[in-house]
């Protein structure tokens, strides 16, 4: 079986926010498959995916804390700002922590481990909604 859907994220604010409940909620399809792979890519380059802590929001906010540090905005060394100065941190940020994961799925469920969750990294102040891909492949 090959199952794939675009659909839009709400638009969310700046930071970093745990959709993996979204994603489930475009899935009726995932109890039926009993080994597989969910692959989750977003449509954008200022925005980003990745896997981690789900249970304690400080994480989120450190992570927001630690990428606006390593990419800032008004850093006299960026040339691409014509979209404001979040523009080219969003950007790196995005390049840094990736377009897509890949998640197995087994028994009808994503094998996530016990405090993963999927992040989308929302790098823009004013980001708007998000296009996701997903694509369930299995038997």
């Amino acid at each position: 079986m090959i199952y794939q859907k675009h659909f839009h994220l709400p638009a969310m604010r700046r930071g970093f926010h745990l959709i993996t409940d979204l994603v489930l909620r475009e899935l009726p399809e995932l109890p039926q498959v009993r080994a597989g792979l969910l692959h989750v890519f977003i449509q954008h380059t200022s925005a980003s995916l990745c896997l981690n802590e789900n249970a304690d929001p400080t994480v989120r906010h450190d992570f927001e804390q630690f990428f606006n540090r390593a990419a800032p905005e008004n850093a006299p060394y960026f040339r691409h700002n014509s979209e404001g100065p979040d523009d080219m941190p969003a950007h790196l940020k995005a390049a840094l922590l990736g377009s897509s994961v890949s998640i197995p799925v087994t028994n009808g469920r994503l094998a996530l481990g016990t405090w993963q969750g999927i992040y989308l990294g929302e790098h823009r102040d004013h980001g708007g909604r998000r296009t996701l891909v997903i694509t369930l492949l299995g038997e």
